[in-house]
């Protein structure tokens, strides 16, 4: 699949990146919170996107069921159109975050990725980085990698 819909990519050249891991996380939510309930991963997709090509290279999906409430609201199921009995079948988030590690060594290996940059940019020919965003809320992700946050 490509994502590139301009008809020039010149932009994208200039990415210090060749590669973009981009996740989408869904999240319990509701549609008055009063309660102030904690927000819970429910999906966990992730696409390898190529910068050099706009081409989505590999994918990874999983369902997670929610702990602390597990029971979507209404509000939830029609907002992100995922059922109850989708996370109900889904995995522990422990489970998803090992399952993804797991993805992420095997496509580093299949692609040759590299994750660092040094101080100067010098990066290596399939430099790769993670991407991600989240509505109010800083981005953050917790994998022992760096924590970028943007607002």
């Amino acid at each position: 699949m490509c994502v590139n819909t301009s008809k020039s990519a010149k932009h994208l050249m200039l990415q210090p990146f060749h590669f973009l891991i981009v996740i989408d996380f869904e999240s319990t939510c509701w549609e008055n919170n009063a309660n102030g309930k904690q927000p819970e991963i429910i999906e966990f997709p992730a696409v390898l996107l190529n910068i050099r090509t706009g081409m989505i290279e590999e994918e990874f999906q999983q369902f997670v069921m929610p702990f602390e409430n597990p029971i979507l609201s209404d509000f939830c199921v029609k907002f992100t159109g995922i059922k109850q009995e989708v996370v109900e079948n889904g995995v522990p988030l422990r489970t998803c975050i090992s399952l993804f590690c797991s993805w992420i060594k095997e496509i580093s290996e299949k692609k040759g990725l590299v994750f660092h940059v040094d101080q100067k940019g010098n990066n290596g020919e399939n430099s790769c980085t993670f991407v991600t965003w989240s509505g109010k809320n800083a981005i953050y992700f917790v994998l022992g990698l760096k924590i970028v946050f943007l607002y």
